[in-house]
C-alpha cells in the first residue's frame, strides 16, 4: 500500500487529561513524526486500571491523552524505516527496555530506565496515547516493540497483546506445576486473564469474585471452579485441597486487605502474587507466615520483552486455539464518547468488563 492512500489529517480528536478526575474530548493536533518513527492511526484502545489511577489521583502532570493497549494501522513512516509499511496494521508496547543495563541483564525489565520513558504519544508528555486518533511511535519502540498483526485478525484481539504480556510474566515467575491448585481473586478482565492462562499450565483454577456474571465470562475460557467473594473463600480453598490451602493465590484486584486473604489462602510454602497493588501505601500481613510458615510473598509488574513472541504467537492464533479475547470486551465507545467509557471503567457494573475505545472503527 503507497503512501498516497492514507491521507493524515492536522487535527484529531483525543480524550485530553487536563486534571483529576477531568478528561475532555479535544480536537488537538496529529503529532509530528522523525527519523525512525511511525504514526499509527488507531482502530481500538483498551482501558487500563493504571490509565484510570493516573485520571483519579492526579499522579501524572496535565495535560496528557493515557490509553496503552492499542491496535491500529500505519498512517505514515519516518525516513529510515524499512521494517514496518503505510497500511500495515500494528499493535504497539508503549515500554521497551534498553537491553544492556543491570536491570535488562537481570531480566527485571520493568526497572530499566528506558522502559520507564514512554515511547508513543498522541502529544503532550508521552503517556501512551491511545485514547485519540493517532499516536506517534518512537524510534526504540518500533525497532523492538511494533507487531504486525495477521490478516483475519480483528484490531480487538491483537489490543490484548499487551495485557497478555503482562499476566503471562506473572504466570511464568510463578513456575506452576500441573499438580498445584491455583486461585485467583477478581475475575475482572485481567482476573481471568491470569486465571486462563493458570489453567493452560495444567494447574487447577479456582476464581474467586463478587458477581456471577464475571464467573459466566470466565467460563468461556474453560474456568469451571467459581467461588462466591461474599463467602469464605479461605476455607472453601482449603476445602479443594485436602485442608492444606491452595499453592498459589494471585491478587487481582486492589485492595491491600485481600493480601491477607490470600497468604491465609495458601499452604505452607505456597506463593502469594500481588498483580493489582499498584499503589503505595502500608499492608498488614503476619511476618511469621512467611518465615516460619515459608510463605512467599512475590510480585509482578508490567511486561517482559523476553516473551514478546510467545505472547504475540499465543493472542494472534487466539481464534483458532480457544483464546479468543474478545469475549472479554462487554462494551466499546466511540472517541466522541470516551468520557462515559472511563467513567464505565471507573464505576465497573457486574455486566462491565473490558471496556474499549474505537477512535477508527
Amino acid at each position: 500500500m503507497s503512501s498516497e492512500t492514507i491521507v493524515v489529517p492536522k487535527t484529531m480528536r483525543a480524550a485530553v487529561y487536563r486534571g483529576i478526575n477531568d478528561v475532555r474530548v479535544e480536537t488537538i493536533p496529529v503529532p509530528e513524526i522523525g527519523p525512525g518513527e511511525v504514526l499509527v492511526k488507531i482502530h481500538t484502545c483498551g482501558i487500563c486500571g493504571t490509565d484510570l489511577k493516573k485520571i483519579h489521583t492526579g499522579s501524572h502532570s496535565a495535560p496528557r491523552v493515557f490509553g496503552h493497549e492499542m491496535a491500529g494501522t500505519i498512517a505514515a513512516v519516518g525516513e529510515g524505516v524499512t521494517d514496518f509499511a503505510v497500511g500495515d496494521r500494528v499493535m504497539a508496547y508503549h515500554h521497551i527496555p534498553c537491553g544492556e543495563c543491570f536491570y535488562c541483564r537481570k531480566q527485571t525489565f520493568a526497572q530499566c530506565e528506558t522502559y520507564k520513558k514512554v515511547g508513543c504519544t498522541a502529544g503532550f508528555e508521552p503517556s501512551g496515547g491511545g485514547f485519540a486518533e493517532y499516536i506517534r511511535v518512537m524510534d526504540w519502540i518500533v525497532r523492538r516493540g511494533l507487531v504486525k498483526i495477521p490478516d483475519g485478525i480483528s484490531f480487538e484481539q491483537a489490543a490484548f497483546i499487551e495485557p497478555v504480556n503482562t499476566c503471562y510474566k506473572a504466570i511464568d515467575m510463578l513456575q506452576l506445576q500441573p499438580d498445584e491448585t491455583v486461585l485467583v481473586i477478581g475475575q475482572g478482565p485481567i482476573g481471568v486473564l491470569l486465571a486462563a492462562l493458570a489453567r493452560r499450565t495444567g494447574a487447577t483454577v479456582l476464581t474467586s469474585d463478587l458477581y456471577p456474571e464475571r464467573h459466566a465470562v470466565a467460563a468461556k475460557f474453560g474456568l469451571d471452579r467459581p467461588l462466591d467473594a461474599r463467602g469464605d473463600v479461605v476455607a472453601a480453598a482449603k476445602a479443594a485441597t485436602e485442608g492444606r490451602g491452595a499453592d498459589v493465590a494471585l491478587v487481582a484486584v486492589g485492595g491491600n486487605a485481600l493480601i491477607q486473604i490470600a497468604m491465609d489462602a495458601i499452604r505452607p510454602g505456597g506463593r502469594v502474587m500481588l498483580f493489582a497493588a499498584t499503589q503505595h501505601g502500608e499492608a498488614p500481613f503476619d511476618p511469621a507466615a512467611v518465615c516460619m510458615d515459608e510463605k512467599t510473598l512475590m510480585g509482578s509488574y508490567s511486561a517482559s520483552v523476553a516473551i514478546q513472541d510467545e505472547v504475540s504467537k499465543l493472542v494472534l492464533d487466539g481464534t483458532r486455539n480457544g483464546f479468543d479475547l474478545t469475549q472479554l470486551i462487554s462494551h466499546r465507545f466511540s472517541i466522541e464518547d470516551a468520557v462515559a467509557a472511563i467513567d464505565l471503567a471507573s464505576n465497573p457494573q457486574p455486566d462491565s468488563m473490558k471496556i474499549v475505545i474505537q477512535p477508527g472503527a
